[in-house]
This record gives structure tokens, C-alpha cells and sequence, in this order.
């Protein structure tokens, strides 16, 4: 039995709200989550937080993404549309996100990709993510296949190991001077450029993190020089997600990421997960990255992850790595 309304109103502000509006979306969505979320108010009574005194973006309690392994967080109880499962190894337990609404994450990834690349449909969208094809609840499938069918091109498509004919696709391409994108797992993109490496000048290779035990781990640098080498080409694009997440952030190069403007990242004190810096109060912050995601709507908006970063202060951010003492997951088992 769904217990809880579809909030159509809060899911359009998502999207339509100025970046003014930001603090006080969030405020709100935190007393509809507090309110709603029986998991993130068990946690919140936990730690005696009090709502009434929640005012800032630094007061609202970030939830450790642990819980998603362990408990079913969502708002309600309902029928979930899709159960989004992380990759792993088989030493670790996945984590799983319901989600209430396949469209809102929809608009969110489709939202997101037009903010920063514009209309899907101006490309040809190559997808390699073998590992990701092998499993039923992936996000980034689902992502990527929905990504593809607005593209509309005749190419576009997932390639798994069929290295001469993507080659052969991405030349026509360029010859076209058609846009396209080569959005991949990490290592399916070094495979791919150790054996058929060519010049590009029309097309974005953009990774998606995960070396799955493939092989050697490097740092996302290293991954870069070799990529950029292979190819040619000024600079590679990064895509920043995860299963717990229903929105996206994007590197245009040099490993530094933008979040879509739903989204917020902050930073904590790695030995005190509940002192959070105050967003742009200083140029560089450097510690544990939380997560402020108001396309999670349904679940929890307020994610303490695993990763470390560093926090600039117009809210763009890089990822140096996991956390010591954590699980490590397809999309993140690249180090920094």
C-alpha cells in the first residue's frame, strides 16, 4: 500500500527553482524526509536532533550511505518502480535504492546531461559498460539506454567487446564531424584505446570510474594521460554517480566536477562525520564528501558518502579516493 502521496509540486521545484531557492528547498525537503522517511527519522532521533532547530544546510544530519546496504530507505511505504543495486565484489553486500519514480530520475539524468552537454539527440551516444550489462539494477544502464534512445541515432548503442566495429563506427563518425559521445567503464575504455587507438576531434570520451579487479588499479590522472594519449584529444570527461543517487555530476576535464544544480556537495571532517565546513566560507576544503541530492525525493537527499574530496569554493569539487575502512564498489574502486 503507497502511504505516501506522489508530492508533484516539491518534484517540479526540483527542477524549475533558482539557485536562490537552493537552502530553502532543502530545509524543506528535509521536514518532508524527517517526516516521512521512518529509517532517516530513527536516525535523526538517534543523534536527539531536534527539526525545529534545523536552519542551515550544515544542520541538516547527512545519512551514511552504509544504510543502504542494511535498511530499506525510502519515504512511505510503496511498490518501488525500480530497485537500483550498486556493483561489488562478492566479499561485499550491495547497496539498494528504491526508487518510487522511474521518471523523476529520468528528468534528473535527463535534466543534467542537457545542463552541461545540451540536447541528447545532437549526438551519437556510444555506451561501453560491459561489467554493468551483466547485471539487472544497474542506474548507469538504465541511464545510458534511456540517454541512446533520445539520441536517435543510428549508431548509437551499447558495444561490448567488438573493438573493430566501434573503431569503425567512431571513423565514420569523425568523417561526419557528428558529435558523439564514448561514455564508458573505465576499464573498457583503456582496453579499447590499448588496441585501437586513434585521433579524435569530434567525439567525448567521458568515464564512469571502475576498474572492477580488471586490472592494475591507477590513479584517475593516470587514466586520463593514457586516455588522452590514445586519443589525442585536450582533455577527458568524467560522470560522477551512484546507486544511492538519482542525479549526476560532470568533469569536463581535469578531474574537476560540477554538480547539476540540484545537487550540493559539501565537506566533513573525516574523524568527525558531524562537523561540516560552511559551503564557500573558504577556497579549498578538503576532508569526506556529503551529498545534497533533492532528486531523492523518495529516499534521503542528505548522503554522508565514503569518498574523500576537496570542496572549491564555487561548489565544484574533486573525488582523491575512498575513505579508510570502507567497501569498495564498482563505481569508485579507481583510486586517486
Amino acid at each position: 500500500m503507497n502511504t505516501v502521496v506522489k508530492n508533484t509540486t516539491a518534484e517540479e521545484k526540483i527542477f524549475t527553482s533558482s539557485a536562490a531557492e537552493f537552502t530553502s528547498l532543502a530545509l524543506q525537503t528535509f521536514r518532508y524526509q524527517h517526516q516521512h522517511n521512518a529509517v532517516y527519522r530513527s536516525y535523526c532521533d538517534v543523534l536527539k536532533i531536534d527539526s525545529s532547530r534545523i536552519q542551515t544546510l550544515t544542520d541538516i544530519p547527512f545519512l551514511p550511505i552504509s544504510f543502504f546496504k542494511t535498511h530499506s530507505v525510502q519515504v512511505g511505504n510503496f511498490v518501488p518502480e525500480a530497485i537500483f543495486e550498486s556493483s561489488g565484489t562478492t566479499q561485499t553486500i550491495p547497496s539498494r535504492h528504491t526508487v518510487k519514480s522511474l521518471a523523476l530520475y529520468q528528468r534528473s539524468f535527463t535534466e543534467g546531461f542537457k545542463h552541461y552537454y545540451g540536447n541528447p539527440a545532437d549526438y551519437c551516444i556510444l555506451a561501453l559498460l560491459p561489467s554493468y550489462l551483466e547485471r539487472q539494477h544497474s542506474s548507469l544502464v538504465l541511464m545510458a539506454d534511456a540517454l541512446i534512445k533520445q539520441s536517435g541515432h543510428t549508431h548509437s548503442g551499447f558495444y561490448l567487446n567488438e573493438w573493430q566495429q566501434l573503431k569503425q563506427v567512431i571513423t565514420l563518425l569523425e568523417q561526419q564531424q557528428q558529435k558523439t559521445l564514448l561514455i564508458g567503464v573505465t576499464f573498457a575504455l583503456l582496453d579499447f584505446a590499448a588496441l585501437e587507438a586513434m585521433p579524435l576531434q569530434h567525439t567525448i570520451v567521458m568515464e564512469t570510474g571502475g576498474m572492477k579487479g580488471r586490472r592494475e588499479e591507477m590513479t584517475r590522472q593516470q587514466v586520463h594521460e593514457e586516455l588522452i594519449k590514445a586519443f589525442q584529444l585536450p582533455h577527458i570527461h568524467s560522470e560522477y554517480g551512484m546507486t544511492e543517487l538519482l542525479s549526476q555530476a560532470y568533469s569536463l576535464g581535469n578531474g574537476i566536477f560540477k554538480p547539476v544544480p540540484w545537487m550540493k556537495v559539501l565537506i566533513r571532517e573525516e574523524d568527525d562525520p558531524f562537523a561540516i565546513y560552511q559551503p564557500g566560507t573558504q577556497p579549498v576544503s578538503n576532508g569526506a564528501i556529503n551529498i545534497i541530492d533533492l532528486a531523492n525525493l523518495y529516499s534521503c537527499s542528505f548522503i554522508a558518502t565514503e569518498d574523500a574530496g576537496r570542496l572549491y569554493a564555487d561548489g565544484s569539487f574533486e573525488v582523491l579516493g575512498r575513505l579508510d575502512n570502507t567497501d569498495i564498489r564498482g563505481c569508485s574502486l579507481m583510486a586517486i
